[in-house]
């Protein structure tokens, strides 16, 4: 058995790898990252979550709120609240990341088992197909928008959009938009985590500064902020609490997927200090700033426009000279290229590598992540606010229950101690027998049901609304219990 070495700091290495090196367990994306190599600062930390907060989903939530009846401060109030809340397992699952140096699908094999892992491996990773999905399409509507206006620069006003037809009633170019930004998503991956860090260092105060310009040109068209913020809710009293609660829901549901693979960004973290203080001053403040933002950009339309515009994409295609077109449309690429890459290719890329180590890289797997992104037709997901909401709300049920039992299994179970190398063995103390960890897969089914049991049983169907709630207490409490009988295989001191 290899010696494990602990740093001063708390972070733990191998000081040999030749016995994880040969287990089909491993490969090179796996593998736990040296200490020296762990290089990540609390800029980064910061800058990977602005930048993945100042995008058009973010700006789309705060006006999907808006739409569902909210006011301006009910909505920024509820996104704030859900962010603040999501904060808490998004911490508590980094630690492990940071002390380890382990992606999250690794340390999923802890509670999971070696084998069982790849349950709450895949089921995350489809959710993040979802998302990488919605995000290119955003993207390539954005590309589309661009090329528009390239064309119109060159004299040619309206060409673009009418140039090969339409396909499923959308512009044939809108398609080809669709699968160029997809590409270019694809030829990121395949460059490295490097690159992708070197990408959020600078995206994120660039689309920080054109986005507070974008605000700008709303408060003047609007005549001040006076006539912006005066303007009311449908919802008062009573009406709005059951609108309330399914939305706080979906706050928390749309960082519910990072809320479990931030160990594939933290085993990079310098130091346990570093990674947390980097998220908690940008997270929530990134994300109430930029739905801020939103909010103030979309009840400003309804001033100027007659009618609320939640949609950036169809906001700037309303402006009339091309040059401002163009550069809004630059930065809307640049915003959803960036958290594309970051939060939803990164994780499921390790988590089919995790599926597969010997026959699946990390590049083999964001490709996989992109294909499958496409057949989840995300123009779908993004035809109404009540649509996209009601997605992030039913996602958030399956990925509570998983950040539950990983949660209780590290901080309660197993009191922060892994066996590092048994991480990566098939014959190692989480093999549990068969590679499943039986408690943990029947504590997951528990927490589900009752997350999404109220869309199939009508009884149950109230529980819906709180699904990240139902079933991270749910399934956590359950396994917990079934721990509590059973001796974990690695609470014993480490060597």
């Amino acid at each position: 058995m290899a010696t494990e070495i602990n740093h001063p700091d708390g972070r733990v290495e191998l000081a040999d790898d030749a016995r994880i090196v040969a287990s089909p367990l491993y490969n090179h994306d796996l593998a736990p990252v040296r200490v020296k190599d762990r290089n990540w600062s609390t800029y980064n930390y910061a800058a990977l979550w602005v930048s993945m907060a100042h995008c058009i989903p973010t700006y789309m939530l705060a006006s999907g709120l808006m739409d569902k009846g909210m006011s301006w401060s009910q909505a920024l109030w509820t996104i704030a609240l859900g962010n603040t809340i999501v904060l808490i397992p998004i911490l508590l699952n980094s630690h492990p990341g940071t002390r380890y140096g382990i992606p999250f699908p690794v340390f999923a094999r802890a509670a999971y088992g070696t084998v069982g892992s790849n349950l709450p491996a895949l089921l995350r990773a489809l959710v993040a197909c979802g998302w990488f999905g919605i995000q290119a399409w955003i993207g390539g509507a954005a590309l589309n928008t661009f090329f528009a206006s390239l064309w119109n620069l060159m004299g040619r006003p309206g060409a673009w959009q009418g140039l090969l037809g339409s396909i499923g009633g959308y512009p044939t170019t809108q398609w080809i938009s669709f699968l160029l930004f997809w590409g270019l998503n694809i030829l990121i991956v395949y460059r490295g985590m490097d690159l992708l860090r070197r990408v959020e260092n600078w995206a994120a105060p660039f689309v920080l500064v054109m986005t507070a310009a974008l605000v700008y040109w709303a408060i003047q068209a609007a005549h001040g902020l006076g006539p912006i913020l005066s303007q009311p809710g449908r919802l008062s009293g009573g009406a709005f609490w059951p609108v309330f609660f399914p939305s706080l829901t979906a706050m928390v549901g749309y960082w519910a997927t990072l809320s479990l693979n931030m160990p594939d960004f933290t085993r990079f973290g310098r130091s346990q200090r570093e990674q947390a203080f980097g998220q908690v001053v940008a997270l929530p403040t990134t994300m109430t700033l930029f739905a801020g933002m939103g909010v103030v950009i979309t009840s400003a339309t309804a001033i100027i426009y007659g009618k609320a515009i939640w949609d950036p994409v169809v906001l700037v295609g309303q402006f009339k000279h091309p040059l401002v077109v163009l550069v809004s449309m630059f930065t809307i690429v640049v915003a959803t290229l960036s958290v594309n890459i970051a939060a939803n290719v990164v994780s499921p890329a390790n988590d089919f590598a995790n599926a597969f180590p010997k026959w699946i890289s990390f590049k083999t797997g964001g490709l996989i992540t992109g294909l499958i992104g496409i057949v989840m037709m995300p123009w779908k997901l993004l035809e109404s606010g009540d649509r996209y909401i009601g997605w992030l709300i039913t996602l958030s049920g399956g990925m509570g229950t998983i950040a539950g039992v990983l949660i209780v299994d590290y901080w309660l179970v197993r009191n922060k101690r892994l066996q590092l190398e048994d991480l990566y063995l098939a014959d190692g103390v989480y093999t549990y027998g068969s590679g499943w960890n039986p408690r943990a897969v029947i504590a997951t089914l528990f927490g589900c049901a009752l997350a999404w049991g109220g869309l199939f049983i009508p009884p149950l169907e109230p529980l819906v609304s709180y699904g990240w709630f139902v079933g991270a207490f749910g399934g956590g409490a359950l396994y917990l219990a079934l721990s509590r009988g059973a001796k974990a295989p690695s609470v014993e001191v480490q060597h």
